[in-house]
């Protein structure tokens, strides 16, 4: 009988991957990991971590399992929020929740599992994993959930063949409906309780508080730029040629092809002198492109998106309205040493073109796309314009219902 350790969240989705595991035959022992401590620019009431491990304890009484805990926390802030506060730092959007599952998940709680004598790791995840025999070897790979209005595939992005061998994903193939049906027929304890939001394992935050843990405030100005400004016209000629090459690929365009690709994936640089001063604010590395929220800026027609941030000099450039130019591109470049590949057998080659369906942030509709190997960059080329295309984010690409890779969005 394998040994399967779960590890228990205090929410209903790990609950039921417990349950599902237990009737299904499978040895199941619960674990509950402990990550962050601090309670700093943490919005009260929010998943606090002393209910969690409640919860997970009751479920695992309710199903008369063992239950483990284990306090993960300092490889959790080295791993994870340091890495988050260097990358705000840097003007850029990370996603914690990538590197969660990627770091702590399915890295230092599987060996801990793996100590326990667990033959499998299983989380509560809307997703689901394939194994193939190709060519004499086995081979995993991870699916899009059943719920494709819970679908969290693109939060394991950045897993591995050897962290998929472990992983199970009970709930993969049910809807979010009857995982609450089934944790309410089987009376778990949290049946009822609201999914956890925020960033992972912190909890939903007051990020600017959040990050003044380490980010000083520092006030600066907020530029607004104009439709009008003139660098929309040139990305606009660089669009044009990108999709000329683009149906003439294999053609001897090849230059122009990668001049268009540089062009359209860079994002707009701006200088005060290119838009007016509308205001000021506490710091550029608190805010993200696409932001709208958190200006303090009114009286307008049109909301304030922000369409560009400038740590260095400590700037902010807005746009009015959500269809102003600044906001969207149609291209983006992952630097080589960021592309990760689910299967590495299925890596593009250099000077290889696939289509493929991307999103770039969690429960965006899939796009299509033409990923292009360069040997300077993977160029990720949109049919549309997408919006808010922000540096340090992920782009996942999906061949059908399997994720095939993903990268970091580079600046």
């Amino acid at each position: 009988m394998a040994k399967v350790v779960v590890g228990l969240s205090g929410g209903v989705d790990s609950s039921v991957a417990a349950y599902l595991l237990k009737e299904q035959g499978y040895e199941v022992v619960g674990l509950f990991m402990r990550n962050w401590h601090d309670t700093t620019g943490t919005l009260e009431g929010d998943c606090p971590w002393y209910d969690d491990q409640l919860f997970a304890e009751l479920v695992a009484k309710r199903l008369d399992i063992p239950f483990r805990y284990v306090d993960l926390s300092q490889e959790y802030r080295k791993r994870v929020v340091d890495y988050m506060f260097e990358e705000y730092k840097q003007g850029r959007t990370p996603n914690p929740d990538v590197l969660c599952n990627r770091e702590i998940k399915f890295d230092v709680f599987l060996k801990e599992a793996l100590k326990l004598g667990a033959d499998y790791v299983a989380t509560g995840h809307y997703c689901r994993k394939a194994i193939e025999q190709r060519d004499g070897r086995t081979t995993y790979r991870l699916l899009a959930g059943a719920d494709k209005n819970k679908d969290q595939s693109y939060f394991l992005c950045q897993l591995t063949q050897e962290q998929l061998r472990y992983a199970m994903f009970p709930i993969g193939d049910l809807q979010k409906p009857e995982v609450r049906r089934i944790a309410e027929e089987q009376k778990l304890a949290t049946a009822k309780r609201k999914d956890s939001q925020g960033i992972c394992f912190v909890g939903k935050v007051d990020l600017p508080v959040f990050l003044q843990q380490q980010l000083a405030a520092k006030q600066g100005n907020i530029h607004e730029i104009l439709p009008s400004w003139r660098g929309y016209a040139k990305h606009a000629e660089g669009q044009d040629l990108g999709q000329d090459s683009e149906r003439k690929l294999g053609q001897d365009v090849e230059q122009n092809l990668h001049q268009s690709l540089e062009q359209l994936a860079t994002p707009y640089r701006y200088t005060v002198r290119d838009g007016k001063k509308i205001g000021t604010h506490n710091g550029a590395h608190f805010y993200t492109i696409g932001q709208r929220k958190g200006l303090g800026i009114g009286g307008r027609k049109e909301s304030l998106f922000i369409i560009a941030t400038d740590v260095k000099e400590n700037v902010i450039y807005v746009g009015e309205g959500d269809s102003h130019p600044g906001l969207y591109r149609k291209a983006l470049r992952i630097r080589p040493e960021e592309i990760h590949w689910v299967d590495p057998e299925q890596a593009m080659q250099e000077g290889e073109s696939r289509d493929y369906m991307v999103r770039i942030r969690y429960r965006q509709p899939l796009q299509k796309a033409t990923l292009i190997r360069k040997s300077d960059a993977m160029y990720i080329l949109f049919e549309e314009a997408q919006r808010g295309i922000a540096a340090g984010q992920f782009a996942a690409w999906y061949d059908g219902e399997t994720l095939a890779g993903s990268g970091v969005i580079e600046g």
